[in-house]
């Protein structure tokens, strides 16, 4: 079975083979303190070794769930926020057929996304679309008690129940959440939902091979059990003991961060992909949530290209040169369109004439990449064979241990987010939430 690539080729030019061999040590005593969990964020470390454990019967009880949902339901809403949405989008949307909600091509149920803003048109639409369908509910919180998540939970439960009442409600409600504490476990337990646990070593941005992931996956029709094979396979390829010059995400890891020690204080992901939009916005929080610490670290960015080309293009190639790339390449598309000549020929295009479209594709990337490297911005290509669950699962892991490695290697503790709480004192402050009297006090003195 073939592999993902890493190919580090474009930042030799700022950063030397030696310089980069020169991370080994540290690199190695950095996996095995992950390893060990005698570094930094140690109670959140369940993502390493937790493709492995997954078993059978855990599978085997997601799909489950996944088809009484199916059967039952022609959308499923997923609520969650972060970790608890953005994983599962970036494989539904990469996997689901482009135009399949218009042309029913996928039999499975639509997945919809709430939860994830507090949008009050968003929530209205949401709720006049689903008015008069069959849905359910994957409700996805350790806590129960975040906001937009638990606004969105409320509101949808009110309709689901105003549907098919509280009974038929219980049968179209999942929740996944934590094992014992918290305000939906309470619930769960007393209107009798079907629940999956979010471990409690493993962070929300890491959770996607949890329940938190795995379960909407399944409900729209998708692999898990390959997903899982991937990240195993990759999680082997990365692990302790693999040699540092071997080591996918430790090179990665120090790539990057050697690139930060050059002055590259932003990295932009890019893809020539329009369905890796989302893998994009899962890397951003990934990253931006794990490093960006004691005003330290990478600013992270995404781009779809040809067609940010068009807007960023100009600031990436000839913008203050702070940057670099990290591009994901899928070798091969699963289909086949040829550009066919034209006897007018006016578009000038008939020197494209029998070519496929994804070789005009991949010159528009190997062309841009040598453009932004000649322009100062070095650039890390990722391969992907092709573009199926098994190699997203791959690339998850991969960027997982990745991040672990790199965030230790930048001198901060990967596996918490404590900028996270600062806007939502505030929020609850200016809405007088109980308990919060004293800041709503110091923060109208400021209004």
């Amino acid at each position: 079975m073939k592999s993902l690539e890493l190919d580090l080729s474009g930042i030799r030019s700022l950063v030397s083979d030696q310089e980069l061999q020169a991370w080994q040590t540290k690199s190695d005593a950095y996996v095995a303190q992950l390893h060990a969990g005698t570094g930094q964020g140690s109670d959140f470390l369940g993502w390493i070794d937790l493709p492995a454990t997954i078993t059978d019967q855990d599978f085997t009880a997601i799909e489950a769930a996944a088809r009484s949902l199916q059967e039952r339901c022609d959308y499923v809403v997923s609520i969650g926020i972060g970790g608890s949405y953005l994983g599962a989008r970036a494989v539904i949307e990469a996997l689901t057929p482009t135009f399949a909600a218009y042309r029913k091509e996928h039999s499975a149920p639509q997945v919809i996304f709430a939860g994830h803003n507090i949008g009050e048109d968003y929530l209205s639409e949401l709720v006049d679309f689903l008015s008069d369908k069959r849905f359910g509910i994957i409700n996805i919180s350790k806590s129960g008690t975040t906001t937009e998540p638990a606004i969105a939970f409320r509101i949808l439960k009110g309709l689901l129940e105003q549907q098919v009442g509280r009974e038929g409600a219980r049968e179209r409600i999942i929740a996944v959440t934590d094992r014992a504490r918290g305000a939906l476990r309470t619930l769960a337990d007393k209107e009798g939902y079907q629940t999956f646990v979010i471990p409690d070593d493993i962070g929300g941005r890491f959770s996607v091979l949890t329940p938190v992931g795995l379960l909407p996956i399944a409900v729209a029709g998708f692999d898990i059990r390959e997903l899982v094979r991937g990240a195993r396979e990759m999680k082997a390829q990365v692990d302790e003991g693999v040699p540092f010059a071997e080591n996918l995400s430790a090179l990665y890891a120090a790539a990057r961060n050697s690139l930060y020690q050059h002055g590259k204080k932003i990295e932009i992901l890019g893809n020539f992909h329009p369905k890796l939009h989302y893998i994009g916005e899962w890397w951003k929080q990934l990253y931006g949530e794990s490093e960006g610490k004691e005003h330290k670290g990478i600013f992270n960015a995404a781009v779809d290209f040809t067609a940010d080309l068009h807007s960023m293009g100009q600031w990436i190639q000839e913008g203050e040169r702070t940057i670099f790339e990290t591009i994901i390449s899928i070798a091969t598309p699963d289909r086949e369109l040829r550009i066919a000549s034209d006897a007018d020929n006016l578009d000038g295009l008939n020197y494209l004439a029998g070519k496929r479209v994804d070789e005009v594709n991949k010159m528009a990337e190997l062309g841009t990449r040598m453009a932004h490297v000649d322009g100062g911005v070095p650039n890390i290509r990722i391969t992907l064979p092709q573009l199926n669950a098994y190699y997203i699962g791959q690339l998850f892991y991969f960027f997982e241990k990745a991040v672990g490695i790199s965030g230790y290697m930048l001198g901060v503790n990967p596996f918490n987010q404590p900028g996270v709480e600062a806007y939502k004192k505030n929020m609850f402050a200016l809405l007088e939430k109980p308990g919060f009297e004293e800041a709503t006090q110091a923060i109208k003195s400021r209004l």
